[in-house]
């Protein structure tokens, strides 16, 4: 990271910035270059590492890519202001990002898929106890991110 003056290394704090972020943006690789989505996310801290689940249609692009990859990055941004100056140089934009790396699997299993949805709404709402129509469950696709490395910047 160049601007290390930026580095949030504490790894609470970081936890506390992903779970204010609205949407985790994954990038896979295609022919053509990168293919970035933008997707709703849950997240939790397991004694292996951060964990990030998604839910999806079963059909589309992200889903062809995922039978040819693992491997993914990930970015998300909060906080976001801009600061004025009275030249154009003293300009700035506050933010807060979290950028990584992970392996990603399509969860198959019923009760997995349950605890991926679960985290996905724990992320988005109060509640922390969600009923899931077995119908539902069948219907959608649940992906689950293993962070293997992610870092975090912030200018506030």
């Amino acid at each position: 990271m160049r601007r290390k003056d930026r580095e949030v290394k504490d790894e609470e704090k970081m936890l506390e910035i992903l779970k204010s972020c609205d949407c985790c943006r994954l990038g896979f690789m295609e022919e053509e270059g990168a293919y970035i989505v933008p997707l709703n996310f849950g997240c939790e801290k397991t004694k292996e590492g951060l964990v990030l689940y998604f839910h999806s249609a079963k059909a589309g692009k992200k889903m062809e890519l995922l039978k040819s990859q693992d491997r993914v990055s990930f970015e998300m941004d909060t906080r976001h202001e801009l600061t004025q100056g009275n030249a154009a140089c003293e300009y700035s934009y506050l933010y807060q990002c979290i950028m990584g790396k992970g392996r990603i699997r399509i969860l198959e299993n019923y009760e997995e898929k349950v605890h991926g949805l679960q985290k996905v709404m724990e992320h988005y709402s109060s509640g922390d106890s969600w009923e899931f129509p077995e119908k539902m469950v069948s219907a959608v696709a649940v992906l689950k991110l293993e962070v293997t490395k992610w870092s975090c910047k912030e200018h506030v």
